[in-house]
């Protein structure tokens, strides 16, 4: 079972990797997708794909937070997995080191610091950490004793390291280092740094470089200690780490602070492979040590690594570098993708038919229509251009298709690499929130109105409404009703906060008695999913409006939601048929649904359907009345006459 597993997902750790997500289950249950990459140190989207093989084999709940079943419970003991007992010290959760409560005020200071401060760009890999990460990093060069005192070189503070020294040092009542240097690419940060810092006791100085190049010779062997949370690849790694190399004295003993993510077996060698070749040795590991915000992908979590050179240490980057160092910059590779439906091999990338999985999930499997994707081995070099990708298959979409006449081709929207999830509410925003983050959830585009086709959508065949409900069972839609409306009061009023934010009318009462009414007038446009049985879990409410311009009658997609259960998206299909349906009965010719535009699941699954973007919502933030600026006074001799 454990080979099948990491076979079915190509997992490069293996049957072990199987077994720990197993033994983090066991163990945290019931445990988040999230908490248990962080527990295992593997990406969140490798212990989805685990998961989904475990649930499908019948091991873990359908049901999230996932829990073993008892089959689940039966492997695990059987592996001699059983035990549950955790040393992990509950007072640090394994970090080492503990925010002494002087340093709290640190803690809230550097919040504001951070709340006030440049946004991440995730082009070049930057996630901020958070303050408490911040005041753990300065409470690690104390602990190492490299500071107070010296000298400390940071290559690249996206993460603000230099102001987290200042606050800490201004909140004991002494500065705890003689020079802090950042060496960063964006003016950006280095413009805040500089603002913030004046008040602040540290002398820091900036320089802006891109560290492609060499360090400017009158940084050379400079320093006491660095400190890099450098670019999440291999080759980040080592050229930011042979970078810091340069700044540090010549000598063995002196210290490099290196913040990485969670990586497959394979990179992290490489990784470990250019540290040695620096000339470097581990003194210090600590996994989790920092949290990152929004980092969805590695879980929010990366190692924190303490380094010391030899007398063997050397940059091992002479010169400048132009190969690949982000994230962004590796995706230019080709990756074969398998159905899993029917086995095809589906090449994905830049040149390909497809540039990405998600416009490849939007689309369907070339041979059966149907998906999801397995990520396959990457294309050699030189072979991207070898082969062309096969066309698509005469079949019987199971999606509808555009236009065949002769017209531009619109482009589907990708989605998520992840399995397929619609959000919440309606207006949710599905935004990545690093670059790692940003390389599973390719950059949604839509394609301007004037290369969109007409796209006409078609009722499913008998064998294609089956398919879409053998795939949403046990899931069911049917009409609403009188005792679906606390539910889908609860649905509105999620649907309200995202929508309205802080003015959103949240009032439960007030919702279930809208509907009530509306419900009174027609409840045909109004639409659940279930489980037989059980309480509605999804909401489609559509109403017929006219154009007052034309007269023309047209749908409304008003609100639609689907709680965030197994087989979420499906269902979501199935709410939305059952919409066109309805729209079809009545004789409409056209349907409209708002989106909010950072909804990228939501815009990604109306686009499967066939809806075409229109018209975009423009909105501007006025200053209040009382901060508006004074009127300008104008000049009598220009009075109008």
């Amino acid at each position: 079972m454990l080979n099948d597993v990491a076979d079915a997902v190509r997992l490069q750790e293996g049957p072990p990797g199987v077994r720990s997500i197993l033994r983090a289950i066991r163990r945290l249950a019931p445990a988040s997708t999230k908490d248990i990459s962080r527990a295992v140190g593997l990406p969140v989207p490798i212990v989805a794909a685990v998961g989904n093989e475990l649930r499908s084999r019948g091991l873990i709940t359908h049901e999230r937070p996932s829990q073993l079943t008892p089959a689940g419970r039966a492997v695990v003991t059987e592996l001699g997995m059983d035990l549950t007992l955790d040393a992990t010290c509950h007072t640090c959760d394994g970090r080492e080191l503990v925010i002494p409560e002087v340093l709290e005020e640190a803690v809230a200071r550097l919040d504001a610091v951070m709340g006030d401060g440049p946004a991440a760009d995730m082009t070049l890999d930057q996630s901020k950490c958070t303050s408490e990460t911040k005041v753990r990093r300065v409470l690690a060069l104390l602990s190492a004793g490299t500071l107070p005192g010296g000298s400390l070189l940071l290559i690249g503070d996206d993460d603000l390291i230099s102001l987290a020294v200042a606050v800490v040092g201004d909140v004991l009542g002494a500065p705890l280092v003689d020079q802090v240097t950042v060496v960063d690419i964006s003016p950006d940060i280095l413009g805040y740094i500089e603002r913030v810092s004046a008040d602040l006791g540290t002398r820091i100085e900036t320089v802006q470089h891109d560290l492609r190049n060499p360090l400017p010779e009158g940084l050379h062997r400079q320093f006491d200690v660095a400190m890099t949370d450098p670019p999440y690849t291999p080759e980040g790694a080592r050229l930011f780490l042979s970078r810091a190399v340069e700044g540090l004295r010549q000598g063995p003993a002196h210290s490099i602070f290196f913040s990485f993510g969670g990586k497959s077996p394979d990179e992290m060698l490489q990784v470990q492979r250019e540290i040695m070749e620096l000339g470097l040795v581990t003194n210090g590991y600590i996994r989790n040590f920092n949290e990152y915000e929004g980092s969805g992908i590695l879980g929010g979590v990366g190692f924190f690594q303490h380094l010391l050179t030899t007398s063997a240490t050397a940059p091992s980057q002479e010169g400048g570098y132009q190969g690949p160092l982000y994230t962004g910059d590796k995706r230019s590779r080709q990756r074969m993708y398998e159905c899993v439906a029917c086995g095809e091999m589906v090449r994905v990338g830049a040149g390909a038919k497809w540039t990405s999985v998600g416009v490849l999930r939007a689309e369907g499997c070339p041979n059966c229509g149907k998906g999801p994707f397995r990520p396959g081995p990457l294309v050699p070099l030189g072979a991207e251009n070898q082969h062309r990708q096969p066309e698509d298959r005469t079949r019987q979409p199971a999606v509808p298709a555009p236009d065949t006449d002769g017209g531009p081709r619109p482009r589907s929207a990708p989605g998520p690499v992840e399995e397929a999830a619609v959000p919440e509410a309606a207006g949710e925003a599905a935004v990545p929130g690093t670059a790692e983050e940003a390389a599973a959830l390719e950059a949604f585009e839509e394609p301007a109105p004037s290369v969109l086709a007409d796209r006409t959508w078609r009722p499913p065949t008998p064998d294609e409404r089956a398919l879409l409900e053998q795939r949403a069972a046990p899931y069911v839609t049917r009409q609403a009703g009188e005792h679906d409306l606390p539910v889908i009061g609860a649905f509105e009023v999620d649907i309200a906060r995202v929508s309205f934010g802080g003015d959103a009318v949240d009032d439960p009462l007030r919702h279930r008695t809208r509907l009530a009414r509306a419900m009174e007038k027609s409840r045909e446009g109004m639409f659940v999913a279930h489980r037989p049985g059980d309480p509605a879990i999804g909401w489609l409410w559509v109403s017929i409006n006219q154009n007052t311009m034309t007269g023309d009658r047209y749908a409304n997609f008003r609100s639609l939601a689907v709680a965030p259960v197994e087989r979420r998206a499906e269902i979501a299909e199935l709410l939305i048929s059952s919409g066109l349906d309805f729209a079809v009965r009545h004789g409409l010719s056209e349907v409209v649904g708002r989106v909010h535009v950072a909804n990228v699941p939501m815009r990604t699954l109306y686009r499967k359907f066939g809806f075409t973007p229109t018209n975009l919502v423009m909105k501007l933030r006025l200053p209040a009345a009382d901060d508006s600026p004074p009127a300008v006074r104008r000049d009598p001799s220009h009075a109008e006459r």
